[in-house]
């Protein structure tokens, strides 16, 4: 086990090779933060595009699920189609408490990142306080690497990690290299028993949107970093051993680009679907038409009568046949699950699976 240097690090991030992939990756997310602007409520991205990010960064920790498990299943219902699903939603729910606490104090704390932490993992563990954790290769057993195992220490890096994280005066280098900074920083200390990559992805996040880089937390890295899963991993380790950062910072920021891409096209297939269904509504059965219908049929890609009931405070009556004349257009399928009666908007599910 080798010492972890408290941050800053020495090292020079502003070669050519860094500066110009900076560069490069605002130039992306700049596009999404525009794409975002197509939508008219773009808040229903919030929900649908963050049960994306849960279940891509969930299968990093091998926790897998189908999209089907995932939409059919609701937090605020405690309704879960499969233990996988569960810790999905518990993922999204912390990405949901981060946010707010991101918004709301413009720091973020160490108490911050337990409380979100403790909402992924469902327990109330807390840092590491027992020695005996160690990272293992998924294949061979062998031990990749063993994090510090004193508490104190691990208390102490902690401190000057979230010292770091709100005091730009430390290290003078465009956020989304600090961001990569701190998210090997956090990742190698290992503060917690279970959910550390989680609760790392969710700290990118946090961070983007506390610098203004992102409006919302739509921006689903974890996609990047499973299709790389190897090289994620192998380069955490190479800076680990050898200190050499720039291939790291490098990838971190290809992360950012490839999902910034990814995102904003969705995005933009999502707002041309919402403007489809909105006319075919408005043309067909004017009657029935709001935001608030358009926003229930986003928002939720398996929606139910009880969700309908609740976002546009209908009956239940007239729900059944808000769905009977949206089956009939076409814009959703009425599917049984179990005793469950899902109306599923199969465009939006097709983009959301990449079907599209």
């Amino acid at each position: 086990m080798s010492e972890i240097k408290p941050l800053p690090v020495e090292f020079n991030f502003e070669t050519i090779p860094i500066l110009k992939k900076v560069a490069e990756a605002h130039r992306f997310l700049g596009d999404l933060k525009a794409a975002t602007t197509s939508i008219p409520n773009p808040n229903i991205l919030i929900e649908t595009l963050s049960l994306q990010e849960a279940k891509e960064s969930s299968a990093i920790e091998n926790i897998i699920s189908t999209f089907d498990d995932v939409y059919q299943s609701n937090w605020d219902s405690s309704i879960f189609k499969t233990a996988p699903a569960k810790e999905v939603h518990a993922y999204s729910k912390a990405l949901h408490v981060g946010v707010k606490l991101i918004q709301k104090n413009q720091i973020l704390t160490i108490n911050h990142i337990i409380e979100i932490q403790s909402i992924i993992e469902q327990n109330n563990a807390g840092l590491r306080k027992l020695p005996g954790t160690k990272l293992l290769n998924d294949a061979t057993g062998e031990v990749v690497y063993e994090p510090p195992q004193d508490y104190e220490t691990i208390l102490s890096l902690m401190k000057n990690l979230v010292e770091f994280i709100n005091d730009d005066s430390l290290l003078n280098v465009d956020p989304l290299v600090k961001m990569a900074v701190i998210h090997h920083q956090f990742e190698t200390v290992h503060p917690f028993y279970d959910g550390n990559g989680r609760t790392g992805r969710i700290i990118n996040i946090l961070y983007l949107i506390n610098k203004g880089l992102l409006k919302m937390p739509i921006l689903y890295i974890s996609r990047h970093i499973i299709q790389n899963k190897s090289d994620y991993y192998r380069l955490l380790n190479v800076v680990r051993k050898e200190h050499r950062w720039e291939e790291w910072v490098l990838f971190m920021l290809e992360a950012v680009i490839e999902t910034s891409k990814q995102t904003s096209l969705m995005v933009l297939k999502i707002s041309q679907c919402i403007n489809a269904h909105t006319e075919l509504i408005k043309n067909s059965a004017g009657k029935i038409y709001s935001l608030e219908l358009i926003n229930n049929l986003f928002k939720y890609p398996y929606t139910k009568i009880e969700y309908l009931m609740n976002d546009l405070n209908v009956s239940r009556n007239t729900c059944i046949r808000y769905f009977d004349q949206l089956i009939e257009m076409g814009i959703l399928e009425k599917q049984k699950v179990g005793r469950d009666n899902f109306y599923v908007n199969t465009s939006l599910l097709k983009i959301l699976k990449h079907e599209t």
